[in-house]
Formats: structure tokens, sequence, C-alpha cells
């Protein structure tokens, strides 16, 4: 309850404070401004071209059949038929997403740099490493979209898709060190005493693998919590618009610190015409689903996410908005490390007779699996995290380890379209979580935290006691006259 008002307050005090913000800050709101049409026109463009793009998709072979539809062949048990038989649908649709995001990037280059009413620069005093910033961000992902469809043509294997991001990611940890950035952590006031250290802790090297490693994870989260309509770009849109309203947020935070207010603005950059741009493609991914997205728009969709994390300085955040990835990344790592026998694709059951949608199994014997296998399945099986059903023959019939087939797991058979409406309300019910650990939480172990929070809210303590002195007064003398 106390995390809950500390956050209301938190958000009053946006209110009390906007003239404020706006005169302090409002030189630097003229780009933002042209980066939110953009979003809107990225929208609306890839709405209207993305059916337009269905026809040659189609023709160049880029197509899947939606296996859990009553269109897709059946035999009489209601088990898919090999070859899959099926309407079909375009694939890898996330390429013009892409394609749209890309142009309309390009158009904002010239904004930040060239703003009505304020003087050219002189040769000593443009902002190269902003320019440099903003390009080395735009060129990781075009690589990153140029790999997924790779993915999507060539089908890569799975090592390659953990190496390939690394390297579409160098040019922004080139970036980040050129520029800069920090190396530092800094450490709970709790903690400070009984580590021996000071309230702030370089460590080199070691933050660079971590934003590498998170580089590969962002990448890789989205395209594993999938296989159902909407989820990719619906996960992707509810991340992108938390990433909005935290930069929104800092910014009401410290409008004096030009520097931090130029990392926050730099993230609504490239965060802004992608949401506009997935929320064009949304409509036409959601259930019953026009085209697929692709592993295109995931890996666009991952790296969009870390190079704002990286270059916009809050790489550490980004992981709390991750939070139903990481859930999953971690339930599913038994299978992914092939502990536990691991299916190609993981995705939920169909019942052909209820048109919901159901979990998905894979079968092994324990007695095979590894040790470690062994481990992980009694554990499973004791904390009772999946269905497990056992044979007369010793064979065992397990849900695959995703998150998707826990909510069938544990809520029973649904239709697609609830099942993926679920998954996005878990995902905002994560979204505010992630905002009560940042702010109400970390204010209880971090004192820079404390103090920011009590700056912010002090303005709306003031208005909440000046009215109820003023309130009280009026009673006072109402119950005089009366």
């Amino acid at each position: 309850r106390s995390s809950a008002i500390a956050f209301a307050a938190l958000l009053g005090a946006m209110v009390v404070r906007r003239h404020e913000l706006a005169a302090r800050v409002g030189p630097l709101l003229q780009p933002l401004r042209v980066c939110v049409v953009l979003a809107l026109l990225g929208g609306l463009v890839t709405y209207r071209v993305v059916p337009h793009m269905r026809g040659s998709f189609l023709k160049a072979g880029l197509s899947g059949i939606d296996l859990n539809k009553i269109t897709t062949r059946r035999d009489g048990n209601g088990e898919l038929v090999r070859p899959y038989v099926g309407p079909p649908v375009p694939e890898a649709m996330g390429a013009v997403s892409c394609a749209v995001y890309l142009v309309c990037l390009f158009l904002f280059i010239p904004v930040p740099f060239a703003q009505p009413g304020v003087p050219p620069y002189a040769d000593a005093a443009f902002p190269h490493a902003e320019l440099a910033r903003l390009l080395c961000s735009l060129l990781s992902i075009c690589c990153m979209c140029f790999l997924g469809f790779a993915d999507n043509v060539l089908d890569l294997r799975w090592r390659d898709r953990l190496v390939l991001p690394l390297a579409a990611s160098l040019p922004v940890l080139m970036t980040y060190a050129a520029t800069g950035g920090v190396t530092t952590i800094k450490v709970p006031a709790v903690a400070q005493a009984l580590l021996g250290t000071g309230a702030n802790v370089d460590i080199g090297a070691l933050y660079f693998v971590y934003i590498s490693l998170l580089a590969i994870f962002c990448t890789n989260a989205i395209n594993i919590l999938a296989g159902v309509n909407g989820l990719e770009v619906g996960q992707s849109v509810v991340i992108g618009l938390t990433i909005a309203a935290f930069n929104t947020v800092q910014l009401l935070r410290w409008p004096d610190d030009p520097l931090l207010c130029a990392h926050n603005l730099f993230s609504l950059y490239i965060v802004l015409p992608f949401v506009g741009c997935s929320f064009g493609l949304m409509w036409h991914n959601w259930y019953p689903s026009a085209v697929f997205v692709g592993d295109t728009y995931c890996y666009f969709a991952g790296m969009t996410f870390a190079v704002a994390g990286i270059l916009g300085h809050f790489s550490k955040t980004m992981l709390l908005f991750f939070l139903p990835q990481l859930l999953n990344f971690a339930y599913s790592l038994p299978q992914l490390a092939l502990l536990i026998p691991c299916p190609r694709h993981r995705m939920p059951g169909f019942l052909q007779a209820t048109d919901k949608l159901t979990i998905s199994t894979c079968e092994f014997r324990p007695a095979e699996l590894r040790p470690l296998g062994r481990l992980a399945y009694r554990t499973i099986t004791a904390l009772r995290l999946a269905h497990v059903s056992e044979r007369v023959d010793g064979r065992v019939v397990m849900s695959n380890l995703t998150i998707i087939n826990f909510v069938l797991y544990v809520c029973g058979p649904m239709h697609e379209a609830r099942l993926t409406a679920t998954l996005l309300g878990v995902q905002c019910a994560a979204s505010l979580l992630a905002f009560a650990i940042r702010y109400p939480l970390a204010a209880l172990l971090y004192d820079v935290v404390r103090d920011a929070v009590v700056a912010v809210t002090t303005p709306v303590c003031q208005l909440m006691i000046q009215n109820y002195y003023c309130g009280s007064a009026y009673r006072r003398k109402r119950d005089t006259t009366v």
C-alpha cells in the first residue's frame, strides 16, 4: 500500500510540475514533437502497406500455415496431418514495419541538430558524439533486421542466433565506450558497510560483458515467448510504452540535468517510432492473424530495446521491463539446455471440437535423462510447475516449459484471442511491478532515489496540506454560520 501511495504521489507531482518542466526543457521538446508525428505516420503507413505486400511475400514463398485454426487439415482424432495443409499466411511481414521504422528515423536524423530559431553550429561545437550515437544505433538495428530476415529465409541454427546479435550490437557497444559510458554500479546503502565499498563500484570490462549479454537476451527473449496470434507484437508494444513512460518520469524527476535529459530523450527518439510502426503491424497480426511477423520482427524489436537501454543509460532498469521474458527463460531453461527433451515447436495444442488452445506436451523416460535432467524433472513434479502424466510403460508426458503452456495448465483450455489478452495483461502487470520496484522500493535502498522522490513529491504534499487546511477553515466557518 505504501508503494502505491508513493507512486501515486509521484504521478501527482508530474501534474503539479508540468509548467516548470516545460519552461526548463521546452527547447528540447521540439524534436520530440517531430518524433511523435513520425511515429503516428509510421503506424499509418505500416497499416496501409502490409496488406499490399501480402501477395509479394506469398509469391516469394515466404508463407506458413496457422496450425491452431479449424481450417488446417486434421485426421479423425484431431491430430495434424503431414504435410500441413491449410490457407497460406505470409510470413516475415515484420520486415515491412522494420523498413518503415528505418525510413522514419532516417527522416528524423537532421531534426535534433537543425531546429528552427537555433543558430547553426560552429565546426568545433557540432555534437558529433550525438550524431554518431544515432547513426550507430540505426546501424545495429538495421543489421538485426537483416539477420532476422535471413533467419526466416535460411532457418539459422540456435547457436547462430546467439552469436549474430552480439556482432550486430558491436557498433552500440563501441559508441557507449567512446562517448564516456559509465561502468559503475550503485551499491545499496545497507550493503555498503557489509561489503566495505562506497556508494559506487566500478566493475570495468564486466559492465560491457553485461550489456553484450543484454543485447543477446533482448533479441531472443521475445522470440522464445511466441506462438499465438498477436503475442510477439503485443508484448513489444507494452514494453515500448513502458520504456516511454519511464523516460517521461525521468525527465520529470531530473529537469535540471542536461545529460540525463539527453539520454532519456534519445531513448524516446528510438522507441516512439517503434511503437507506432508496431501498432500498425499488430492490427493485421491480431487474431485471426492475416500475417505472421516472423523472426525478423522479434530480432528487430529486441535490438531496438537493447539500443534504447544501453545508449539511454538505463540498461539495468531495462531488465525490470522484461520480467515475464526472464521468467519464461528461467522456466524454459531445462528444455533450452536439452536437460529435458525439447520439441522444435512448443506452441500450444489445438482442440478442434471447442476451437480452444490447450497445453502441448513432450514425452520421455525419466530414467534416460542426465542427472541434471532428472533433478529438473523432480523439482518440476514436486512443485507442480507443469502437467505431468505417467504411463504404464515408464514414459512420462509433460507439458512444454513455456509461460504460455503454464497459463493453459493453470487456467485450462482458452480461446486464442483470450489467451493473448491474458498474456498481455500479465505483461502490463509486470510493467506496473517494475515501476514499483524502480521507484518506491528502490527509494528504500538507494539514497539518490529517495532524495529524488522526496524532491519531486514535496510540491504534491504541500498542495495536499494546503487543500486540507483550506477545507478545515471552510468547514469551521460553515459550522459557525449554521
